[in-house]
């Protein structure tokens, strides 16, 4: 079943539970996201596959066909005109269709994605999970694990949310990300990420 959401075109989108800042100024988007965190919605993150971020008289983004739904858990209304806000990645969606809504917010038809299922990473991978974790070990020791760019709770045993936090930090290009985030199961999305870091 289809379900129509407001989309936020962005050149570099958000994986599931991954972190996402935005600095909020564009008329739409002011709107958008007052609604958004007042009624305690998500909105959808679409990644631009040709075009700007920002809007351009007459432009139409081209956009990839998947994208990640994206919560605000901190919002910070600096003056009425510009905001900063913090999400965090929710479900990966389909996007079938695209059309312009109020105040020029692009509106998506999109079929959600499941969640990936809970899948142990196996021990030939489990250097990966232990450098991530002193990461993070360390971030908390020295008192910056604020400053991470990583939420908690920190699944450092699964699959999917291990190749995710690398899929995410990695200098890859859009398409490369999205071919990694687009993997069903999370074992071969692990061992995809496996093989770009031996690469």
């Amino acid at each position: 079943m289809n379900d129509t959401i407001p989309l936020f075109p962005l050149t570099q989108g958000v994986f599931p539970d991954g972190m996402l800042q935005l600095q909020i100024f564009e008329v739409r988007y002011l709107d958008l996201i007052k609604r958004c965190h007042q009624q305690q919605q998500p909105f959808g993150v679409a990644w631009i596959q040709q075009g700007k971020e920002v809007q351009v008289p007459g432009q139409v983004p081209s956009l990839h066909s998947l994208g990640c739904m994206a919560h605000i858990r901190e919002f910070e209304a600096e003056h009425p005109t510009f905001f900063r806000i913090v999400c965090q990645g929710g479900l990966r969606f389909q996007l079938h269709d695209v059309q312009t809504g109020p105040y020029g917010v692009w509106q998506g038809s999109v079929t959600y994605l499941a969640q990936d299922p809970e899948v142990e990473v196996p021990t030939a991978m489990q250097a990966h999970a232990d450098r991530l974790g002193k990461v993070i070990a360390a971030a908390q020791q020295q008192g910056v694990i604020d400053k991470l760019p990583i939420f908690a709770p920190y699944q450092l045993d699964q699959c999917g949310w291990l190749a995710n936090r690398y899929a995410e930090a990695m200098p890859l290009n859009a398409e490369q990300k999205l071919q990694l985030m687009g993997l069903e199961d999370p074992l071969q999305r692990l061992e995809s990420v496996c093989r770009l870091l031996r690469n």
